[in-house]
């Protein structure tokens, strides 16, 4: 029988709780972004910096510019999370082209644990951002009749950027696996490379998303 997409094999337990599969290949990718950073960043300078330095300070600086740029204010406050978002994301996204491996975010509950960090980070960087009660007071413009619309509208937004990463990771791998199965094993090397570059657009895709909630959040872009 095909397991169904919405669930993950569970790999061990700790005591009543179930390791799964994507919390597992989650924590290989956490080291191994550990381990590429510690290594990347331990001999930095500034007067002679090299091909290293340079790729990484243009990451950072790509970064840094396409966010400002969607929030309309000043990135740097912001980087560290949504620049974690975005190398955790095209890291686990591109894991699924590793033979034996399963990229996280094809399944729901890796898609959802993100976008429930940008949900709460969206209100710990608004209520920073413009204070608690200016921040609470936001929900119910511009009137108190739509405070439950307004509430609603946080969890569907968080709903569907959950679906739409899930979705489209899952779907890629869905299809390489049904043509790898029926045609060979070099015949999916264009949709591999294809899913390879989607891989990167769904990475991007869902960092601007959580970026335009952050703003709307502390109020450099207004709510939706």
């Amino acid at each position: 029988m095909t397991e169904s997409p919405l669930t993950a094999p569970v790999v061990f337990t700790l005591g009543p709780v179930p390791v799964t599969l994507p919390v597992v290949t989650t924590w290989g990718l956490m080291a191994l972004l550990t381990l590429a950073a510690v290594l990347a960043t331990r001999r930095l300078t500034v007067e002679r910096p090299g091909r290293v330095q340079a790729v990484l300070e243009l990451i950072v600086q790509t970064l840094q510019k396409q966010i400002g740029e969607t929030m309309q204010a000043d990135a740097t406050p912001f980087l560290p999370l949504l620049g974690t978002l975005f190398l955790y994301l095209a890291t686990a996204n591109l894991s699924g082209l590793m033979p034996g491996l399963k990229a996280p975010t094809a399944f729901i509950e890796t898609a959802a644990a993100l976008a429930l960090i940008v949900l709460l980070g969206s209100q710990v960087y608004g209520i920073r951002a413009r204070g608690l009660w200016a921040y609470l007071k936001g929900f119910a413009h511009p009137t108190p009749l739509l405070l439950p619309l307004n509430l609603l509208s946080e969890v569907t937004r968080a709903f569907s950027l959950s679906v739409r990463l899930f979705g489209n990771v899952m779907s890629g791998e869905f299809v390489i696996a049904i043509v790898l199965s029926l045609a060979g094993l070099f015949v999916p090397v264009p949709l591999m490379a294809l899913e390879l570059l989607l891989g990167l657009v769904q990475a991007y895709i869902f960092t601007i998303l959580a970026a335009v909630f952050i703003g709307g959040a502390v109020g450099s872009i207004e709510r939706g």
